[in-house]
């Protein structure tokens, strides 16, 4: 039985494991599939009764899957005994170091994440962002489109540069109610995070202040970055440094991208971000 309060929704069709599979080419059937004893391990992010975990041992690589909930540990054991391949780690991926799993090879990872859960999950794992070479989550529907939005777009905003910062987000696929079990109130998506993302072009002397700039342009969505950015800057600053960016003075962070919003902030006079 699904524990609601960890959000647990199992994927139990069939149809959409395979799907999933060949879609992130751990299956024989998908185009590509993945090379060979390529020095990359699997990382699971709640494992739960091992739906997914089969397809990802297949492969050959390491699997190391993570689970908080104890009465699945004996599940993904008795897999453990079948497959060499696999490593079951019980806890919180919240609180678990990537790097020490790894121990020295480069990270995939799979997950079918807790709706409520998915923001800290991703902050997290960008915290090992220099590991990791793709990223495959089910998460809701509207918070997949919000990962890869664009500017100009209803659902883009602080998360959608977040994530773009560290990867390059792909919706590949949305997955029906009904394919779950217990269904969850909404449909899911699969979603690919490739990195590196837009960081990789940037010359970013720290990501944390950043990030803390990128808040505050978003912190009242619907104001100009004029009136979002007056803690930080007078307002005829704020004009001419979107004036040197060929932006128009009433300009909205919905509007930037990513590397337009890292050309702002450098452009700025100097100003520390509140916490508060």
């Amino acid at each position: 039985m699904a524990r609601q309060r960890l959000g647990q929704h199992f994927l139990e069709d069939l149809d959409w494991r395979q799907q999933i599979a060949r879609a992130i080419r751990v299956s024989p059937h998908s185009t590509v599939p993945l090379p060979r004893d390529d020095q990359h391990c699997w990382i699971e992010i709640g494992s739960g009764h091992g739906e997914m975990t089969e397809h990802l041992l297949v492969t050959g690589a390491p699997v190391h899957a993570i689970e908080l909930d104890p009465k699945f540990i004996a599940g993904l054991r008795h897999h453990a005994k079948k497959f060499s391949n696999l490593t079951v780690v019980p806890g919180d991926i919240l609180k678990t170091d990537l790097a020490a799993i790894a121990a020295g090879r480069r990270i995939r990872i799979y997950g079918n994440l807790p709706y409520y859960i998915t923001s800290p999950i991703l902050h997290h794992l960008f915290t090992f962002a220099y590991l990791i070479d793709e990223i495959h989550i089910v998460i809701q529907t509207e918070v997949a489109l919000r990962l890869a939005a664009q500017p100009g777009t209803k659902s883009y905003g602080y998360f959608s540069v977040l994530t773009q910062l560290y990867a390059r987000p792909e919706f590949v696929f949305e997955i029906p109610r009904d394919a779950f079990n217990p269904p969850p109130e909404v449909t899911s998506a699969l979603v690919t995070l490739r990195l590196p993302g837009e960081r990789a072009k940037l010359r970013l002397a720290e990501v944390s202040p950043f990030l803390d700039f990128v808040k505050l342009c978003f912190s009242q969505k619907r104001k100009t970055l004029v009136n979002n950015l007056r803690s930080i800057a007078k307002p005829d600053a704020i004009r001419r440094a979107l004036a040197a960016l060929a932006l128009r003075p009433d300009a909205r962070a919905e509007q930037l991208s990513v590397s337009q919003l890292a050309a702002l902030q450098a452009s700025l006079p100097a100003g520390k971000v509140s916490r508060s």
